[in-house]
């Protein structure tokens, strides 16, 4: 069989692993906000009664909302600590930001997309639902904001 004759699946949206700094964060199940728009900006130009000129403005970047899964809690709060509080404040009420990644796996392990972003700090952490009465999975929820971020495709 040739290679042509090969037919590609679709990747397998379920498991998406995130980085930052190349440090392991996570693994979730869902992640929400990867998305970008324009502004729209118009402006009427004298004289022109027929229609208005529409011109691009700021990019807009959502934060990326991390949904069921389960982090490395080590790695997550030491980022934690260095973006608010103490850490915040020894660094001069100067904020690092981090670049990072989300990374689709297929369904045997393998990487099929990722999207890096730039300018990443973590505002919000939401820990398991524990109830001793509660058959539902311990999992974590993670939002980040962000400056934006590209896509790369990965070759099987």
């Amino acid at each position: 069989m040739g290679s042509e004759d090969r037919t590609m699946d679709p990747p397998w949206g379920g498991r998406f692993v995130f980085t930052v700094d190349d440090l392991d964060i996570g693994s979730f199940t869902e992640v929400a906000g990867l998305t970008v728009s324009i502004e729209v900006e118009e402006y009427a130009e004298g004289g022109q009664n027929q229609y208005t000129h529409k011109l691009p403005g700021r990019m807009k970047w959502p934060n990326l909302v991390f949904k069921r899964g389960m982090t490395n809690a080590d790695n997550l709060f030491a980022w934690f600590a260095a973006s608010s509080g103490e850490g915040f404040a020894k660094a001069g009420n100067k904020l690092t930001h981090r670049n990072g990644a989300i990374t689709l796996k297929d369904a045997k392990g393998r990487d099929v997309a990722t999207w890096k972003f730039t300018g990443a700090y973590p505002v919000k952490w939401t820990g398991p639902r524990l109830a001793a009465t509660s058959k539902d999975l311990a999992v974590e929820e993670l939002e980040v904001a962000h400056c934006g971020f590209r896509m790369e495709g990965h070759h099987r």
